[in-house]
């Protein structure tokens, strides 16, 4: 029997990539997204539903009438400096519209629930590279207001046998290899967009922020996982939990980092671009090292990233936007 899954924020960026990945997989994805970030036409093969999990009345009504078996989070809003300029936009929808829609998963007795977190909760790293052991102390808004939600998953796995995994993303990058998915942020904030924006003409020149970090070339050190590895991911969480798992928490990313100048040399390798570059200043709260041991994930699920090499992520994004 085909599971329906219910993908809230499916039409932004992971989310899309997540729903078309499961109808493949054989699973019946329903997408709910307000397009506040998300895109109507980012969802290919799946039922579409405009409205927010802030509504009570829209969420009851999908819980009645859609048979649900499962949920995927991915409608939080996600840029740290935004966060911190705005808090209250970040408490409200990913602290109180995700309460929203817990409360109605309860009701429904809907029990199964993924939830896309991020190394943000770490803060700044005591060690690298960073294990689910680390201790969690984020430094923003949009850390705390994650942070905030998985202890709220952990007392309602206590409380009520709720089933849930979280899942501590790293970098999200690429684009779904077949081209018909791609990174779309506005404003857009990822790096390796905006490298690939300058390699197309849409912007002059890309923006490195710092150059004296203590790492070999001066500049910050990420650890980059390919959306196709991330929604393989959360297929083989979704799994655990089908299995019988009350609780499931991973950090996503490869173990492998990438400084700012090795991913823009990569893209002038890929693109055949010059891509000039403009130095700034640090920005505020970025570490100079952020990789992840995600050994945990590797072992339990039995998952090993295919497409996360820097020059594979880098060709797929190119690829959709030239």
């Amino acid at each position: 029997m085909r599971e329906n899954v219910l993908i809230v924020g499916g039409a932004g960026y992971i989310g899309s990539h997540m729903a078309e990945f499961l109808f493949h997989q054989g699973y019946t994805p329903l997408v709910l997204d307000d397009l506040s970030t998300g895109h109507r036409h980012a969802v290919l093969n799946a039922k579409f539903i405009e409205g927010s999990i802030a509504d009570s009345a829209l969420l009851d009504n999908i819980f009645s009438t859609q048979s649900i078996d499962a949920v995927m989070h991915f409608a939080s809003f996600i840029q740290v400096g935004e966060s911190v300029k705005v808090p209250e936009k970040y408490y409200q929808n990913n602290v109180a519209n995700t309460l929203n829609l817990l409360a109605a998963m309860l009701q429904h007795k809907v029990n199964r629930f993924i939830f896309s977190s991020t190394a943000a909760v770490y803060g700044e790293p005591q060690y690298t590279p960073i294990d689910e052991n680390h201790p969690i102390k984020p430094i923003n808004p949009y850390g705390c207001s994650k942070s905030m939600i998985e202890q709220v998953l952990a007392d309602l796995m206590y409380a009520h046998g709720f089933q849930y995994a979280t899942l501590r993303y790293f970098n999200a990058a690429g684009a779904d290899p077949s081209g018909k998915l791609a990174e779309r942020h506005e404003p857009e904030t990822h790096l390796i967009p905006l490298i690939l924006q300058v390699a197309k003409g849409q912007r002059e020149v890309i923006t490195i922020y710092g150059q004296n970090y203590p790492t070999p070339d001066g500049t910050c050190i990420r650890d980059y996982i390919h959306v196709m590895d991330l929604c393989d991911a959360h297929l083989k969480a979704l799994s655990l939990l089908q299995q019988g798992a009350k609780q499931a928490i991973y950090n996503l990313g490869t173990g492998q980092g990438y400084s700012v100048k090795q991913v823009i040399e990569t893209a002038r390798e890929i693109t055949g671009c010059n891509i000039p570059i403009h130095y700034g200043a640090r920005r505020e709260g970025d570490p100079a090292i952020l990789v992840a041991d995600a050994q945990r994930a590797m072992q339990d699920l039995k998952w090993t990233p295919r497409y996360s090499d820097l020059k594979t992520i880098v060709q797929h994004a190119w690829h959709i936007i030239k």
